[in-house]
């Protein structure tokens, strides 16, 4: 061939399929070009070698939703030193249990529903899914969240108390969570619609100086096993 066609055009030919079939494999990651896969119909080829993977199925991808455990110190913007180089297949969990094909579009178009500060580590949930990005926006002040919280200094059960509820934060009083001792020097906090630098407050105002924060989870779905600096699919059977 001495003239470029498209991908998708040079598969309806090769296995005699209709156009959308055609589209739907390659999107589905089913196509590879010289022993590359190419999930883009629209992509020239010449006298490449195209190939269909065994098992291949011609079905819609729907969109997905991640969650990744972040380190210490990258922020959830997109700068250099940021949660967003995390996001590459080189840093999806092995141990993955979802059943779902890593594609290089599941990387694509993705909106952080959780953001956390800097200093802090734990659970992040990107999505593409509308439905998701939806019931973070208009319920995600109602979801359940769990931190793990390093702490030193000394804390009575009147500190304990006065912790889970009785605290004033930027002008308001905080609504009530539940707060105990995970062991001598960690407190486990469940809590709703937590602001930036709120653990940090709520821990000072007691008296404790907070060493290290780590949020385990978001509404039903959490870290788990999931290693630091790594993430893996939100199943389809798993729920916020």
């Amino acid at each position: 061939m001495t003239e470029a066609e498209r991908l998708s055009k040079r598969l309806i030919q090769q296995i005699a399929c209709s156009r959308r079939e055609a589209e739907l494999y390659i999107e589905g990651g089913w196509v590879t070009v010289d022993g590359q896969v190419v999930e883009e119909p629209q992509h020239p080829v010449l006298n490449e070698r195209i190939e269909l993977l065994p098992g291949a199925r011609a079905e819609t991808q729907p969109p997905i939703t991640l969650l990744l455990h972040k380190p210490v110190g990258l922020g959830c913007g997109l700068g250099a030193n940021s949660t967003q180089q995390l996001l590459s297949h080189v840093h999806h969990w092995s141990e993955d249990a979802s059943g779902i094909r890593p594609l290089q579009r599941h990387l694509r178009r993705l909106q952080l529903l959780t953001p956390l500060e800097t200093d802090a580590s734990g659970l992040l949930v990107f999505s593409q899914n509308p439905g998701v990005i939806r019931l973070f926006q208009d319920k995600g002040a109602e979801l359940e969240q769990e931190y793990l919280v390093e702490v030193a200094g000394n804390l009575d059960d009147k500190g304990l108390k006065r912790l889970a509820f009785g605290i004033s934060y930027k002008g308001a009083t905080l609504p009530p969570s539940k707060v105990s001792w995970q062991s001598e020097t960690r407190l486990r906090f469940a809590i709703k619609a937590v602001q930036p630098g709120q653990l940090r407050f709520m821990c000072e105002s007691v008296g404790l100086q907070v060493l290290g924060m780590r949020r385990l989870r978001f509404g039903r779905s959490g870290l788990a096993k999931l290693p630091v600096g790594q993430w893996r699919y939100l199943g389809p059977n798993e729920k916020f």
